[in-house]
């Protein structure tokens, strides 16, 4: 299931949100042009790791946002980019370009700062849009509660489209993470070990934040 647009148009020309697409595509094209030596050094560079974070916090916190625009592959870079193509353009409009700037950055810091507060001392890099993503998933839930979204389904060997609520999508998104989250949390515990992958409590993270903002923000 892939969002394709929603209903509602904008006022003005998400400028931003096409910039940040843009970024995090040639940033992603310049990754996958290095060697795996020379990418694992990028990686250390630009993305969160954990423990060097704990222990060196002034020198590491530039990290909170430069991972922003990392990805680890090119299916982590197309579901991300679809999402904020999709639900980006609206909360752009209602900020304006500056603000839904800062609210795009913050999202994904307090949210990369959330996957960091679950294991201070994982080696495992954190990277990735999908924070600042879900930030705007969270206040778009909160604006836009009633806007239906154009998806893409595959039934098998058969592709559709229909429109499907808004609440539906970015509620199956929050509840995935929320199960997936503790489940990560709960097979560390038992298994002794930390767990990499998907950061699903950046995403967790991100939304709240989007979703406390849009809250407080709501006239």
């Amino acid at each position: 299931m892939f969002p394709l647009y929603d209903e509602n148009p904008t006022r003005t020309t998400p400028y931003l949100t096409y910039g940040l697409i843009g970024v995090n595509v040639l940033v992603f094209l310049h990754e996958i042009g290095l060697s795996n030596l020379q990418l694992e050094h990028f990686f250390q560079l630009y993305a969160v790791i954990p423990q060097e974070l704990t222990t060196n916090w002034f020198g590491e916190w530039t990290t909170l946002f430069t991972s922003q625009f990392l990805h680890g592959g090119w299916l982590h870079l197309i579901s991300n980019m679809i999402y904020l193509w999709v639900f980006g353009n609206n909360i752009e409009d209602r900020l304006g370009h500056f603000k839904y700037l800062l609210f795009y950055l913050t999202c994904g810091f307090l949210a990369a700062l959330c996957q960091w507060f679950i294991n201070t001392n994982s080696v495992v890099p954190s990277l990735g849009a999908s924070g600042a993503i879900a930030g705007v998933l969270g206040a778009y839930l909160i604006w836009f509660p009633q806007s239906r979204i154009t998806t893409l389904i595959f039934l098998g060997f058969f592709i559709t489209t229909i429109n499907i609520p808004a609440l539906l999508i970015i509620g199956i998104f929050f509840v995935q993470n929320l199960i997936s989250g503790f489940a990560s949390l709960q097979t560390a515990a038992k298994m002794g070990i930390e767990t990499g992958g998907v950061a699903y409590w950046a995403h967790l993270g991100g939304f709240v934040v989007g979703s406390l903002f849009a809250l407080g923000n709501r006239e």
